[in-house]
């Protein structure tokens, strides 16, 4: 199995005040692997300075053969690395077919793709014609991670985003991140609550003072769950 994604030693500040410490992490192909910590951690962090949002002062971000440390923000989804932020940040006045051909413009993609991410999201067919600040909060999701799949990404980075939303929206986003799985894109999460994890992770990386302590196969956290009380204390 070869690495989709790599950071190697990232240092990352605001302002004066550092977040990441030596943040190294490896992104296999295909797997989905969560970043697990409390608030502060500096989990959205790491997804940032991936997307080129905080820019490392030192340290490497490689999506394979590509430094992504050289890139400007706008050039990093071109590359293929797709960002759902916390929040979704939806055009909530456009509609839901305008905010997927947003995404479509970004790697100048057509009518096949437009499809090919309709079929994960059969709901969003029938709402494209709604604003999409109309929609519930498990459809708002569903649409942000529709317009980030529009890229046509390697790596899918997805910050919480299972928050607040109901327990049957919530088992639709892991079915999802399961079917990109197949198709083969890498996916980060960045989840607080492990239940939320364990059923679609492959791997979970315990993040704590802007480092990763640990990455683990989610079968050992399966078969010893204090483990997550013991690097983390989260449950």
């Amino acid at each position: 199995m070869t690495a989709a994604l790599t950071l190697e030693n990232v240092d990352c500040f605001y302002g004066n005040v550092q977040v990441l410490r030596g943040f190294s992490l490896e992104l296999m192909q295909g797997e989905v692997l969560c970043l697990l910590g409390r608030n502060g951690a500096g989990k959205t962090t790491a997804l940032k300075a991936i997307m080129g949002l905080v820019p490392p002062r030192s340290g490497r971000i490689m999506l394979g053969e590509t430094d992504l440390t050289r890139l400007t923000a706008h050039q990093v989804p071109q590359a293929g690395v797709a960002y759902v932020p916390q929040g979704r940040r939806l055009f909530a006045e456009l509609t839901v077919a305008e905010n997927i051909e947003i995404g479509l413009m970004t790697r100048k993609k057509g009518k096949a793709t437009r499809e090919s991410v309709l079929d994960l999201f059969p709901v969003l067919r029938e709402r494209l014609k709604q604003r999409s600040g109309t929609l519930s909060g498990g459809e708002q999701q569903m649409l942000a991670m529709a317009r980030a799949l529009c890229l046509e990404p390697q790596v899918l980075l997805l910050d919480e985003p299972t928050e607040g939303l109901m327990p049957s929206m919530i088992a639709r986003i892991r079915e999802t991140v399961a079917a990109l799985r197949e198709r083969g894109v890498s996916t980060i999460l960045v989840e607080q609550r492990v239940d939320a994890v364990l059923p679609v992770a492959d791997r979970v990386a315990f993040i704590e003072n802007g480092q990763n302590r640990d990455t683990l196969d989610v079968e050992r956290l399966r078969a010893d769950p204090d483990l997550v009380h013991r690097y983390v204390g989260v449950g």
